[in-house]
């Protein structure tokens, strides 16, 4: 018989408490801009304003499609086995399954919609693919991209290419290069690429020491909600090139040979460095490197993963496109454009409800189970990071450049949340993970998610 400590009972207690404020924290997102008529300013609410969802942007579109019943399946196979293998499994074999299971997920909740799951987004005239199949000459890109984020700008660029620096861009134009460049391809090259961002957390957390941890995370960051978002969305493709940036971060930590430390060290600056490139937020990131290296105890990769990441900034900074001349061109934009019109009086907390939509509810009680935990060694490695990506929320909120659509801005920083699945009691694991699951399927048949 098991005993019920104290600690036992403040980890339940924390997860009902943290799960109740979150669902609170949706409903009031959700039902205040309803109740008061007050004008949050999304683009779906302006275009349909009686189907608009606050705090998402998205409209309220019940539905079901052609891969529905695959949905559901994948959802019931991941409650009645994912728990099981992810204990069990070799460490090979939960990388590889957790890609197989990450895109199958993806891909189910995406085929809702049809085919058109896959190819609308990227094919949505704000976004990257229409402005990269038009692109000849990367050198006038990058030498031109500054004087074309004004909306003054008589050749001004859309908005997701404009509010990005160019990194974003000239992934899609490599994309069409390759004869990858057709919207419904370009969908399905995204998703596959966002499905190993499970494993890039995963073996982050295993390289500093915490593997039980990561076995325990494993399900929810496979099966996570907020795979509704990373189909398809390009955020998914900057948050899968961070999180492999930061294993490659912790990897240099645990070597001991300086020829391998400096290697590994000099590969995360370069990743870190692009991603950087493809989004302004992603300096952000460096919070989560330094909890890595903290956690690591090992700062002596620092040196070699800054000088590599600022040479990729000053590689782009050499063919025209300075990030410090750019970034307050781009803030006078995002003045000029529909954030102005966004209060941040709602945002400031409409944008935790939508973090909450986006990678489930339950994060609240995960998190709420994480703040009381025991300390053990492993634990400790798990909660520096869970407090890097809750300091990098915090930030990001703060700062007021993102005001709305964080349901796909902020995914870079959701998988360092979900770490704290891992602290909730045992006996409701498989409970929690179903109502993730269930989360998921609701978000994806009731609403049209834009994104």
């Amino acid at each position: 018989m098991s005993v019920d400590t104290a600690p036992a009972r403040a980890g339940r207690r924390a997860t009902l408490i943290g799960t109740g404020a979150a669902l609170l924290l949706i409903a009031l997102a959700v039902v205040v801009p309803v109740v008061t008529r007050w004008d949050v300013a999304t683009r779906a609410a302006r275009s349909a304003d009686d189907r608009a969802v606050a705090p998402l942007h998205g409209l309220w579109v019940p539905h079901v499609g052609v891969a529905t019943v695959a949905a559901v399946l994948v959802a019931v196979l991941a409650w009645r086995y994912a728990d099981t293998l992810a204990e069990s499994l070799p460490w090979g074999g939960l990388l590889t399954s957790s890609v197989a299971a990450a895109a199958s997920w993806m891909l189910a909740l995406a085929l809702v919609d049809g085919p058109t799951g896959l190819s609308r987004v990227l094919g949505n005239p704000y976004e990257y693919l229409r402005t990269a199949r038009e692109v000849d000459d990367i050198g006038v890109l990058l030498s031109t991209y500054i004087s074309r984020i004004p909306f003054a700008a008589e050749d001004n660029w859309v908005t997701h290419v404009a509010g990005h620096p160019p990194g974003m861009l000239l992934f899609f134009v490599a994309l069409v290069r390759v004869g990858l460049g057709a919207d419904l391809i370009a969908g399905l090259v995204v998703t596959l690429i966002a499905s190993t961002l499970p494993a890039a957390v995963l073996s982050t957390v295993r390289l500093l020491g915490a593997e039980p941890l990561a076995r325990r995370a494993a399900p929810f960051l496979v099966f996570t909600p907020a795979a509704v978002f990373l189909a398809v969305s390009a955020d998914a493709v900057i948050a899968t090139a961070g999180a492999w940036g930061i294993a490659a971060l912790a990897a240099a930590t645990r070597r001991r040979g300086v020829v391998s430390t400096v290697g590994w060290a000099a590969l995360a600056g370069v990743i870190l460095g692009s991603t950087v490139m493809m989004s302004y937020g992603m300096l952000l990131l460096g919070v989560v490197a330094v909890a890595v290296l903290a956690a690591g105890g090992r700062w002596s990769p620092l040196p070699v993963a800054a000088l590599t990441a600022s040479a990729v900034v000053a590689v782009f900074a050499a063919g025209g496109f300075a990030l410090w001349e750019a970034y307050p061109v781009l803030a006078e934009r995002y003045a000029d454009g529909i954030a102005s019109e966004r209060p941040y009086s709602y945002w400031v907390w409409g944008n935790l409800a939508a973090l909450a939509i986006c990678a489930g509810p339950l994060l609240g009680g995960a998190l709420g189970a994480a703040g009381v935990s025991v300390r053990a060694r492993g634990e400790r490695v798990a909660l520096w990071l869970i407090a890097a990506g809750l300091l990098m929320v915090l930030l990001a909120d703060l700062s007021g450049m993102s005001k709305a659509e964080v349901e796909r801005i902020w995914l870079p920083f959701v998988p360092w949340l979900t770490l704290a699945f891992a602290f909730v009691p045992r006996p409701w694991r498989r409970r929690i993970l179903a109502a993730q699951l269930a989360w998921a399927l609701l978000v994806q048949h009731l609403l049209y998610t834009v994104w």
